[in-house]
């Protein structure tokens, strides 16, 4: 009886093949790039890291078809982390704000003051925060402990509430990310 559900189990898996991620690419193309400039916060190398998670993925991920979304993502990330190798500074105590410079007051300030975090920051940020991953998967990702995560997370937010003063655009821009990467279709750019 074992041996007949388990073969069932196994007809009825569908693993993604290189055409489907090469598919889940070009179908979702504006928002994995958008996740790769958030993480390397640079043009050319968030291309690299596009072309890179796309390589990985085509060249043998062994997923279920129903993750081949989340494994889209997970390689981008993964290509960021080698490209950037974020690292926690040391840090003995809690600085007021860890950035790159102040967030210069621009039309899209609170997407300036994200790129403007330090590095190890700004994959906190986006990796807890925006992309939703467990503080379990964040330091696995990241080989830091769970008191850099923690550190990290609240500067990068303490940072981009103090380049928030314009109102709560950051619980809005949550929102809308949330709600971009949960709709069943992209919109057109």
């Amino acid at each position: 009886m074992l041996a007949q559900l388990q073969s069932v189990d196994e007809r009825g898996i569908q693993y993604a093949t290189a055409a489907d991620f090469c598919e889940i690419f070009a179908k979702e193309m504006h928002s994995l790039y958008l996740l790769s400039f958030l993480l390397t916060a640079d043009k050319d190398k968030a291309e690299q890291c596009f072309v890179g998670g796309l390589g990985e993925c085509v060249k043998g991920i062994s997923a279920f078809m129903e993750w081949s979304r989340l494994w889209a993502r997970r390689a981008i990330i993964k290509q960021a982390i080698l490209m950037m190798r974020p690292a926690p500074e040391d840090r003995d105590y809690w600085s007021p704000i860890s950035a790159k410079g102040t967030a210069a007051p621009l039309k899209n300030s609170l997407f300036a003051a994200i790129l403007s975090l330090c590095t190890f920051e700004r994959f906190v940020f986006v990796l807890s925060i925006l992309e939703g991953q467990s503080d379990g998967d964040c330091l696995s990702l990241l080989k830091c402990s769970r008191r850099d995560l923690m550190i990290a997370r609240e500067l990068a937010l303490r940072f981009l509430a103090t380049a928030d003063k314009g109102g709560d655009h950051l619980h809005e821009a949550l929102y809308a990310w949330r709600t971009f990467l949960s709709s069943p279709r992209w919109p057109e750019w």
